[in-house]
């Protein structure tokens, strides 16, 4: 199996900055697609960020400019650089991976447990 742990969640005022972290563990062979959705009280969880593994990367309009995502290969670990955060950002922030857990081709989606990420005004 594969685990996903989170962190680097917490409270921060409007304009501050926070970086959150997911760590993959387990059966690895490679990681495909990292990504971090989030999920607001009441509302749908949408897409903020994904990058590939040849760093390719796509940001949600709502977090372009301010957001940064990235990845250590070697540490099997995502990132998320939040900064110029805006009370609109309060969420639970969700790490996603597609994972190769072997060499047959067959890949399989990942969800970390979330982490929470308030922005007060």
């Amino acid at each position: 199996q594969v685990q996903l742990v989170e962190s680097g969640g917490g409270l921060v005022q409007a304009g501050g900055s926070l970086t959150l972290s997911c760590a993959a563990s387990g059966s690895i062979f490679s990681i495909n697609v990292m990504a971090w959705y989030r999920q607001a009280p009441g509302k749908q969880r949408e897409l903020v960020a994904t990058i590939t593994s040849r760093n390719n990367t796509n940001y949600a309009d709502s977090v372009k400019g301010r957001f940064t995502i990235s990845r250590d290969n070697a540490k099997s670990t995502v990132y998320l650089q939040m900064s110029s955060l805006k009370p609109e950002d309060t969420a639970v922030y969700y790490c996603y991976a597609v994972v190769q857990r072997d060499s047959s081709g067959r890949y399989f989606q990942y969800w970390g447990q979330g982490t929470q990420v308030t922005v007060s005004s």
